[in-house]
């Protein structure tokens, strides 16, 4: 990895990120980002194993990055988005009505930003725990 000016670098372009929150409902969660976002499953767990979370892990096939939802049945952990808890999906092209309609049948409620610039370049549809998810319509550019 190239090292910045006084340091080095920790994480680069192929490191792997674990972006994780609690859900009330992974079938419901499930719904949202797979069915409604297009997202993938890549992992979830199959059975109830008596002291460990249960857990969905979905993203694109082979990305660097996974978004993780779980759920501790014997202890669960209530979600607690604030208005700045955004999940943000840059598209580089206006925001097709059909997806924020297929977001909104899968679970989702389409919200008014906190920050109007969401509002000026996208659509925020909150997640069924509340999370919010931003499809941008512009590129990223770093």
């Amino acid at each position: 990895m190239a090292c910045r000016p006084g340091g080095f670098r920790v994480i680069g372009p192929t490191t792997r990120i674990r972006v994780a929150r609690p859900s009330r409902d992974l079938v419901a969660a499930e719904r949202f980002y797979v069915e409604g976002l297009g997202l993938e499953v890549l992992w979830r767990t199959t059975e109830r194993v008596p002291g460990e979370h249960d857990l969905l892990m979905v993203g694109p096939p082979g990305a660097a990055w996974h978004f993780e939802l779980t759920r501790d049945p014997e202890r669960p952990i209530e979600p607690t988005p604030t208005v700045d808890d955004l999940f943000v999906v840059y598209l580089g092209a206006p925001v097709a009505a059909s997806l924020v309609e297929r977001l909104e049948a899968h679970g989702g409620t389409r919200t008014p930003a906190h920050n109007p610039y969401w509002d000026e370049y996208g659509v925020t549809v909150a997640d069924p725990d509340g999370y919010l998810l931003v499809l941008c319509s512009r590129d990223w550019t770093a």
